[in-house]
C-alpha cells in the first residue's frame, strides 16, 4: 500500500497521487495495512526508512472506501434481519480505528435501493447541470484560494481556514453546538468546516451558512449513529 521493498518502490498510495484511492470493503483489509494511510492522508506524502535513506513520495490522493454495516450487511436495514451479535458488529466496526475515521472528511450510509426507485421515471439532476455546479464551485475555490500555493478546500490550513472561509453567526453556533454535544476534536474542526465551505461554494453562497454548516456536520457523524 506504501511501497517498500529493498530497493523501495512507490505504492498505491503514490500511484494513485492527485487521483482516486478505492477501497472496496475495507475492514477486509488487514488492520496494519490500513494503519498505513494514516500518514500520507494527513500530510500527502509518505516516507519510507532503511538502513542507508529515507525515502519520501508524493501521496495527496483522494481516498474513497466502502463498508457493510455488519458481518452479514443489514444492520439497520428496515427490509431484512440482521444476523450478527453486537458482538460480531463491534468487532466488525472495530477493524477501523478511530483514528483514521476521523481522517475521512465524509461518512455516509446508503439504504438498499428499493425496486420502485429503479425503476422510476421522475427525472434527476443530469451529470451535465451537476458538471456545470461543480466547475463553478471550482473557480470560486481558485479565486478565493489565489497566491496560496494550494488549488482546493480539502488544502486548507487552520489558519487558513479562519481566514479564507467566512461563517454566519448561526453557522457558528450550530458548529459550536455540535461540538459540545458530540464531544468532537480539532481535526473534526477543520475537516466539518472544509465541507461546509464546498457545500456553500455548490450552492453559489459567499457565507457560509447554517444549512450548509448543518449538511457537513451530518455527513460527519453519520458513521457514528450507525454504531451500537
Amino acid at each position: 500500500m506504501a511501497g517498500g521493498g529493498k530497493i523501495p518502490h512507490p505504492g498505491e498510495v503514490t500511484l494513485a497521487h492527485h487521483g482516486v484511492l478505492f477501497l472496496d470493503e475495507l475492514p477486509e483489509f488487514p488492520r496494519q495495512v490500513l494503519e498505513v494511510l494514516r500518514q500520507p492522508i494527513e500530510d500527502g506524502q509518505v516516507t519510507i526508512s532503511r538502513v542507508n535513506a529515507v525515502y519520501t513520495y508524493p501521496s495527496r490522493f483522494m481516498l474513497v472506501a466502502s463498508m457493510n454495516p455488519c458481518p452479514c450487511g443489514f444492520f439497520n436495514d428496515p427490509a431484512h434481519e440482521c444476523s450478527c451479535t453486537d458482538a460480531e458488529i463491534k468487532r466488525y466496526l472495530r477493524k477501523i480505528s478511530g483514528p483514521l475515521l476521523d481522517r475521512i472528511d465524509i461518512h455516509i450510509g446508503i439504504p438498499q435501493v428499493k425496486y420502485e426507485e429503479m425503476i422510476s421515471s421522475a427525472a434527476a439532476e443530469t451529470s451535465t447541470s451537476i458538471a456545470i455546479r461543480v466547475k463553478a464551485a471550482r473557480r470560486r475555490q481558485s479565486e478565493r484560494l489565489t497566491g496560496t500555493g494550494i488549488f482546493c478546500n480539502a488544502q486548507m490550513n487552520h489558519r487558513q481556514l479562519r481566514e479564507l472561509c467566512p461563517m454566519r453567526v448561526e453557522a457558528q453556533t450550530l458548529l459550536h453546538s455540535a461540538f459540545e454535544k458530540m464531544k468532537l476534536n480539532a481535526r473534526s474542526y477543520d475537516r466539518i468546516v472544509k465541507v461546509s465551505q464546498t457545500i456553500a461554494d455548490l450552492a453559489g453562497a459567499e457565507e457560509i451558512a447554517s444549512p450548509h454548516m448543518a449538511e457537513a456536520i451530518q455527513l460527519r457523524v453519520a458513521m457514528a449513529e450507525n454504531k451500537l
